[in-house]
């Protein structure tokens, strides 16, 4: 496993597309769509909150990113096939509890109640998963676990996606679940502190979003990409190399 210190997390999304985009191997999904992947990697911000909290290369907005946090944070009134806010806050749909009615597990409140109780607890967690029904998704959860931690004093987070678009969504997620971890360290009347980042597979969709991919390579300057991905994309001096990752 490859694992990236960053300063912040917008430092941190840059670095983890410059290192999928450069040593990734390209493959077509099970949906057929062709992607670049790599190895596992983590990323560790040692303090989350330290800005850029969001690359000036990225697609999204602050407002989007905040706008994306509060809908983790609050709920949306949206309709997905899964929301990341319902598998944390409100987790069991089409489950029932053992009387019978609908189960509503609050993951975020059980993580708080376990770290007031014991603080050095490696107990206060959360999932995503839900067999019943991922099974049957096309679009299941990209991430499965959240973990919390205090140590020294501080709210360590860590977090691991089974897959995750470190192009178009890895910002976005570190963003809104950094806020998450601060939320969470509010209720306990302590201070974030150091958040990871793990990807069990890294990867980024080189020709569906292949505009999003120059404004984080400079059109070579800042990123060499694998020869697949500077031919898909066209749009620099390095397009017709053959190169390898």
């Amino acid at each position: 496993m490859r694992i990236i210190r960053a300063p912040s997390i917008g430092t941190a999304h840059e670095l983890v597309v410059k290192m999928v985009l450069e040593k990734g191997r390209v493959l077509d999904t099970e949906d057929g769509e062709a992607t670049v992947e790599y190895d596992e990697i983590a990323v560790r911000v040692e303090n989350p909150l330290t800005e850029p909290m969001v690359s000036p290369h990225s697609r999204f907005s602050r407002k989007f990113m905040q706008k994306y946090a509060e809908d983790l944070l609050n709920g949306t009134s949206a309709v997905f096939e899964y929301d990341y806010h319902d598998r944390l806050f409100n987790w069991g749909d089409r489950l029932c509890s053992a009387e019978g009615g609908p189960l509503r597990i609050d993951q975020i409140d059980y993580i708080v109640r376990k770290l007031a109780l014991s603080p050095v607890s490696r107990r206060a967690l959360a999932i995503t998963w839900n067999p019943l029904v991922d099974e049957r998704l096309d679009d299941c959860p990209c991430l499965q676990l959240v973990q919390c931690l205090i140590r020294d004093g501080r709210l360590s987070m860590k977090v691991v996606f089974r897959s995750n678009d470190m192009l178009t969504a890895a910002g976005a997620n570190m963003f809104a679940l950094v806020h998450l971890q601060r939320a969470i360290s509010d209720r306990l009347g302590i201070l974030p502190g150091p958040y990871t980042h793990i990807s069990l597979v890294p990867h980024i969709y080189y020709t569906r979003d292949v505009n999003d991919i120059e404004p984080f390579c400079g059109r070579g300057d800042r990123i060499r990409p694998v020869g697949e991905v500077c031919r898909a994309c066209g749009k620099c001096r390095f397009a017709g190399f053959n190169q390898s990752g």
